[in-house]
C-alpha cells in the first residue's frame, strides 16, 4: 500500500496514513495483512468509485471466518447466495453478510448516477467464526441516524444498528457542511479509532486529511473533526481485539485449525455448485 509515515510530534495523534491502492473502481485501503493488524476487527476495506454504469459486478466466488459489510452510498446492489438468497438493496441501505462455516456469494451494482461506496470485513471471534452462514439486508430508511451521523454497525451514543454483530465495534458514516464540526467521544471500552475522508477536507488532530485513511493511536477519548467544504468520512473505533488472524484467500480466522475447516467448507460448497453447473468446471 502506499503508505506515508507520521511523525511523532506532539501536534498530532495519527499514527499511520495511507491513501490505499486503486485497481480501476476500487481503492484498496485496508488488507488484513497490514492495517487490519491495526484496527482489528475491521480488517478490509475496499472505497468504490466509479462513473454511472461502471461498477464492479463480482462473479460468485467463497468467504469463511468473516462477515461483509456493503454501504452503497449512490448505486442499488443485488445479492445472491450459493443456497439461493437473492436480495436487492437500495442505494444508502446496507449489505450484511456473515460467511461463518463457508459461503459463497455474488452482487451486481446498478446506478445511473456516478457510484460511491464501501464494502468491509470484519473478523469473526471464535464463538462465531464457523456459525451457520447468514445474509441481512436494511434498506435506507432502516439506518440509524442522529445528526451528520448514520449508525452502520454497532452502536452510537443511543443508536443502535439492526444488524447484530457479536463484535463491539462503532461504524458510521458523518456527512458535515462547510465549516461544521463534529466531536466523537469514544465508547466505554474503546481505546482504537480509524477514520477514512472520502471527501472534501476533515481537519482532525492537527493534521488535514483528503482522501486518506488515518489510524489514531491508542488510548484517546475524544477526537473533534472540522470540514473545509462538504465532508464525508467513514469512522471506526473499537475495544483491543484479543485475537489473532490467520489468513486464507478468502477468509480470515482466528486459529489455524478454523481456517482449515472454514477452507474445507467452502471447498466443498464450490464443488457442490460446479455439480449443479452454477460454477465452471476446471
Amino acid at each position: 500500500m502506499h503508505n506515508m509515515p507520521v511523525s511523532s510530534s506532539p501536534l498530532t495523534n495519527i499514527v499511520f496514513k495511507t491513501h490505499g491502492k486503486r485497481h480501476g473502481p476500487i481503492t484498496r485501503l485496508v488488507s488484513p495483512g497490514d492495517v487490519g493488524q491495526l484496527i482489528k476487527p475491521f480488517v478490509f476495506l475496499d472505497y468504490i468509485e466509479a462513473d454511472a454504469g461502471g461498477g464492479p459486478n463480482f462473479g460468485f466466488h467463497p468467504h469463511s471466518g468473516i462477515a461483509t459489510l456493503t454501504f452503497p452510498i449512490t448505486f442499488d446492489v443485488e445479492h445472491e447466495t450459493s443456497d439461493g438468497q437473492i436480495d436487492h438493496v437500495q442505494a444508502g441501505g446496507e449489505e450484511w453478510m456473515m460467511a461463518g462455516s463457508g459461503i459463497w456469494h455474488r452482487g451486481r451494482a446498478f446506478s445511473q448516477r456516478p457510484m460511491r461506496g464501501f464494502q468491509i470485513w470484519f473478523c469473526m471471534p471464535p464463538s462465531h467464526e464457523l456459525a451457520p452462514p447468514r445474509a441481512l439486508f436494511i434498506q435506507p430508511h432502516e439506518v440509524p441516524s442522529l445528526g451528520p451521523v448514520k449508525l452502520l454497525l454497532g452502536s452510537y451514543q443511543d443508536l443502535h444498528s439492526p444488524i447484530p454483530s457479536p463484535n463491539d465495534v462503532c461504524y458510521v458514516w458523518v456527512s458535515l457542511q462547510a465549516g461544521e464540526r463534529w466531536t466523537f467521544h469514544l465508547p466505554p471500552g474503546h481505546d482504537r479509532v480509524w477514520v477514512f475522508a472520502q471527501e472534501g477536507q476533515l481537519h482532525v488532530a492537527g493534521d488535514i486529511l483528503q482522501r486518506e485513511l488515518a489510524v489514531f493511536e491508542a488510548g484517546l477519548s475524544t477526537l473533534v473533526f472540522e470540514a473545509q467544504g462538504a465532508c464525508g468520512f467513514l469512522l471506526g473505533s473499537t475495544p483491543p481485539y484479543p485475537h489473532d488472524l490467520h489468513l486464507g484467500y478468502y477468509s480470515v480466522h482466528s486459529s489455524a485449525e478454523a481456517l482449515v475447516k472454514g477452507e474445507e467448507g467452502i471447498q466443498a460448497i464450490g464443488q457442490h455448485m460446479r455439480a449443479k453447473g452454477q460454477l465452471p468446471t476446471g
